[in-house]
C-alpha cells in the first residue's frame, strides 16, 4: 500500500471534539480503514484502539459461560469510555472510535435490560455520547471473510449474526452512514474516508491520493 500526501496541517485553532464511532461485524475491515485514516488525516484526527483488543490482547480470559461473556462486555465497556475520556484530550477535533459502548449488546447473552442495567447506564445516554455512527457491514464467506486474526473466533455465520444486530443498535442513532460490502476492499475504504472528510473542519481536511495493491486484505478485528 502506498500513499501520497499533501502538506500537512497547521491549523492552531482551539477545537470542541466531536465523536465518531466505526462499527461492524467482525470481519468487516475496521483495522485497515482506521489505518488508512491514521495516515490520511491530520493529528487533530484522534484515532483510538479498539478497547476489545486491549482487553482480550491484554490477557483478560476469553471463556464460555454466559457470566463470564457479560463479565468481558463490562470491562470493555468501561475501557471504552476511559478511552474516550483520553481521546477529547490534546486539541482534538474529531475522536475516532473503534467501537463504541453500545457495541457490546452484540455480544451480550442476556436481555438488553439486563445490559443497561449491569452498566447502571442507558441506551440513551450512551447513543448521546456520539455525533455520528459509521457502519462497515461484514462481508459474506463467498465475499471476502476471513478469521485470520488470532482474537476473533466467529465462523462467518456467528460474524453475520453480529453484523445484523450492530446494524439494528445502531438504527436507533439520528446520524448512520452504513457502507456496504464493496466488490473490493478499496472501494469500501474510499466511502468511508469521504464521510469522515465531511465531518472534520474544513482547516483540518486532507486529501490524499492511495494506491492499493490487489492483494491487500480487508483488515481484521478481534471483535
Amino acid at each position: 500500500m502506498r500513499e501520497e500526501f499533501v502538506a500537512p496541517c497547521e491549523c492552531a485553532k482551539v477545537h470542541t471534539p466531536r465523536r465518531i464511532v466505526l462499527t461492524g461485524g467482525p470481519g468487516a475491515g475496521k483495522t485497515a480503514v482506521l489505518e488508512l485514516i491514521r495516515q490520511s488525516f491530520c493529528p487533530h484526527v484522534k484515532v483510538l484502539p479498539e478497547a476489545a483488543g486491549i482487553v482480550f490482547g491484554g490477557g483478560f480470559p476469553r471463556e464460555e459461560g454466559a457470566e463470564c461473556r457479560r463479565a468481558a462486555q463490562r470491562a470493555i465497556f468501561h475501557v471504552q469510555r476511559e478511552l474516550e475520556v483520553m481521546g477529547d484530550q490534546h486539541n482534538a477535533a474529531i475522536v475516532l472510535c473503534d467501537r463504541g459502548t453500545i457495541d457490546g449488546l452484540a455480544y451480550w447473552p442476556g436481555p438488553e435490560e439486563q445490559f443497561w442495567s449491569s452498566l447502571l447506564a442507558s441506551c440513551e445516554q450512551e447513543l448521546g455520547r456520539y455525533d455520528t455512527v459509521v457502519h462497515l457491514r461484514t462481508p459474506r464467506a463467498d465475499n471476502g471473510y476471513n478469521n485470520q486474526n488470532p482474537l476473533r473466533s466467529e465462523s462467518a455465520a456467528a460474524a453475520a449474526l453480529i453484523d445484523e444486530r450492530l446494524l439494528h443498535i445502531w438504527e436507533r442513532h439520528p446520524r448512520r452512514f452504513v457502507v456496504e460490502s464493496s466488490r473490493t476492499f478499496l472501494e469500501k475504504a474510499r466511502r468511508v474516508l469521504d464521510i469522515l472528510r465531511e465531518e472534520v473542519p474544513g482547516c483540518c481536511r486532507q486529501h490524499a491520493v492511495f494506491s492499493v495493491r490487489a492483494d491487500d486484505g480487508a483488515g481484521d478485528d478481534s471483535r
